[in-house]
């Protein structure tokens, strides 16, 4: 049976794990307000290029850009979007489910991976996965270049014919308590992607159409991975804030249950320490 100082010390441990966890929950959900801000400010350009994407599509004879080239997917790669730490609850476990599926559905042809975020990929390297390029530590001071960089390096994988079809696994963020894990193809593009009520406008093209086109689809993917990057941190914040919040509330329940405790066996030690007390006295009224 615990004695009462380590009840004590019990307890002063978990507020201390309490209050950890209550400032966790705080920067997460001021992370996530920001990265929501994030998602918002991204929306009109991102609008705005698919927009004249659309006008050039329908004008273009568009079959030998490199981008829409579609090929039979002999070698595939899985872009992997996990976080760079833990206590997130199960935001981590949920994309690694995702992606071993996605191997498994394409267990016939040459899968790698392209890991961003330590979590997953330091699961992967582990297990002996081929794991073509890693961006770890990016979420920290995550910013448009990541994105920039994370597109350059799969469109030249594309083009140069080292991958034939691209797949995002990442986590959809829906709110702070709803996560979803998706797949998403990103490469090549379709003309379907770009289909969308087009506006009566007649544009002046500088240069010709062809090369602007050629100069937008890149920019269209940056978006994407950028898209991508945000709603995997805002799914994260979300998550931990909400494993934070949980933890918080558990840590109450198991200090109030040990306040009990302490209280009742610290009642009982009293009561037995009277007991002697009115035992010895008797028995010196005995004598």
């Amino acid at each position: 049976m615990a004695t009462l100082r380590e009840i004590r010390r019990r307890i002063n441990s978990i507020k201390s794990t309490q209050q950890i966890t209550r400032a966790m929950k705080m920067v997460a959900a001021a992370k996530l307000r920001k990265a929501q801000e994030s998602i918002l400010a991204a929306r009109p350009y991102a609008r705005k290029i698919d927009e004249m994407i659309r006008h050039l599509i329908v004008q273009l004879e568009i079959s030998g850009l490199p981008l829409l080239a579609v090929r039979p997917p002999q070698r595939v790669t899985l872009v992997v979007v996990t976080g760079d730490r833990g206590l997130c609850g199960s935001f981590n476990s949920n994309i690694i489910k995702k992606v071993l599926q996605q191997i498994e559905t394409h267990r016939d042809k040459e899968v790698s991976l392209v890991c961003i975020g330590k979590k997953g990929y330091d699961f992967f390297r582990k297990r002996g996965y081929q794991i073509d390029n890693k961006y770890i530590q990016i979420f920290n001071q995550l910013e448009y270049l990541h994105a920039q960089q994370i597109t350059e390096y799969m469109v030249e994988q594309y083009i140069a014919e080292k991958t034939d079809l691209v797949e995002v696994v990442y986590n959809e963020f829906k709110n702070a308590v709803q996560q979803f894990a998706v797949v998403e193809k990103y490469l090549p593009l379709t003309a379907e992607e770009f289909e969308g009520e087009l506006k009566n406008v007649s544009y002046l093209y500088e240069p010709d159409k062809l090369s602007l086109l050629n100069a937008l689809l890149p920019k269209h993917l940056n978006l994407q991975t950028w898209r991508i990057l945000l709603e995997s941190n805002a799914a994260e914040q979300g998550a931990r804030m909400t494993a934070m919040e949980n933890a918080t509330e558990n840590a109450s329940e198991i200090i109030d249950d040990l306040t009990l405790h302490y209280n009742k066996t610290r009642q009982a030690a009293i009561t037995k320490e009277i007991s002697e007390i009115v035992g010895g006295a008797e028995a010196l009224k005995s004598a």
